[in-house]
């Protein structure tokens, strides 16, 4: 079994998958037997959390797997058994909890899972009904954050809505911590694809005795969110869901082409009109990461630099504006009428190249 699967649930596998004694999982667990039985109790209560029910049928299928692997008892004929689908390791499961607990940490996200698909969302309800989707989850990573206790079920029927839970946040600080990251923000360091915030300062336009080493922001708030609160002189949001939704495609795409296996993408002449970028992407999701790094490429091109700046920086980086503005050498409250200006030209890019209101990549 994964690092990722929790005591309690090896413990009640152990029971009723293979009939194990709850005083013989005591002795081995050094505990006394209440405490086990307290352990698969508990777990037996949470069945009825379709993502915790799916996560131990998966569960059972591979310990059982494991049984007939090693034989049958001595007098007993081996029955020949479906194999199990192959669990989440625990770096894959670990990248995707990340990414996916700091979209849960934004305010009013929820995970939307239907029965019987393959994938989850994560949508950013408002006060008008559900808003962006802002990532996409297998369902894998889905019942193994149910089971980890990480997120928990609201309101239940064809679509169940799960919300992070304090265990979620606390798992969350403590990856962040992990990373180097502070506690009440996080600074994720993105060197190693397209410059990063803490790329050499001929490449980014920066002083760099001036300039700071990291970029923060608050868990529950991103730029974006931000500004799509702000109303302008009409009363009118300063950023449109369109606008938003533009920003998140850029960052979602960001996300992806980090994942799957270490990058060694060369970004240092990544706005240089005509150039190409190159690099190479090992391990499972290799081809999704290359995809998902040309989007971002193009999308950058189209803008150019300026534009691109600041993009990269607020949506992808996730700086705030007065960071950005001091970074770049604008004047003070001026980032803001920029930023709207890339996303109007961010917004139109993904028009032509996807269509207009495409779903957001997966």
């Amino acid at each position: 079994m994964p690092g990722w699967v929790p005591h309690g649930a090896l413990h009640y596998l152990a029971h009723t998958e293979t009939g194990a004694p709850i005083r013989a999982l005591a002795r081995q667990a050094g505990c006394h037997a209440s405490t086990i039985m307290r352990q698969i109790r508990r777990i037996e209560t949470r069945r009825d959390d379709p993502l915790v029910d799916a996560a131990l049928r998966r569960l059972g299928a591979v310990r059982r797997a494991l049984d007939c692997t090693a034989g049958p008892p001595a007098g007993k004929t081996a029955t020949m058994t479906k194999p199990a689908a192959p669990l989440l390791d625990e770096d894959t499961f670990a990248a995707e909890a990340l990414r996916v607990l700091r979209r849960l940490h934004e305010a009013g996200a929820i995970l939307a899972v239907a029965e019987g698909m393959e994938k989850a969302v994560v949508l950013r309800e408002t006060d008008t009904g559900p808003g962006a989707r802002t990532a996409v989850v297998d369902s894998a990573v889905a019942q193994a954050m149910a089971l980890k206790d990480w997120i928990a079920p609201g309101s239940t029927g064809r679509v169940t809505r799960y919300h992070i839970t304090s265990a979620g946040r606390a798992a969350l600080r403590r990856m962040l911590e992990e990373q180097g990251a502070a506690a009440d923000g996080f600074a994720e360091d993105q060197t190693a694809f397209l410059g990063g915030p803490d790329a050499p300062a001929a490449d980014l336009g920066v002083d760099a005795d001036t300039a700071p080493r990291r970029g923060r922001y608050c868990l529950s708030e991103s730029p974006l969110s931000t500004l799509a609160r702000r109303r302008d002189k009409s009363g009118a949001p300063f950023l449109n869901e369109g606008l938003v939704h533009a920003g998140e495609r850029l960052r979602e795409d960001f996300e992806l082409a980090q994942m799957g296996g270490e990058v060694t993408q060369n970004w240092d002449h990544f706005l240089t009109p005509g150039a190409k970028p190159s690099g190479r992407r090992d391990g499972v999701g290799a081809m999704a990461a290359a995809e998902a790094r040309k989007r971002v490429a193009d999308a950058m091109a189209d803008l150019g630099p300026g534009l691109s700046d600041v993009v990269l920086r607020c949506c992808c980086y996730l700086e705030g504006l007065e960071t950005t503005e001091k970074r770049l050498g604008w004047s003070a409250r001026s980032g803001k009428i920029v930023l709207r200006i890339a996303l109007m030209r961010l917004k139109r890019h993904y028009d032509e190249t996807v269509g207009p209101g495409g779903p957001m990549i997966g």
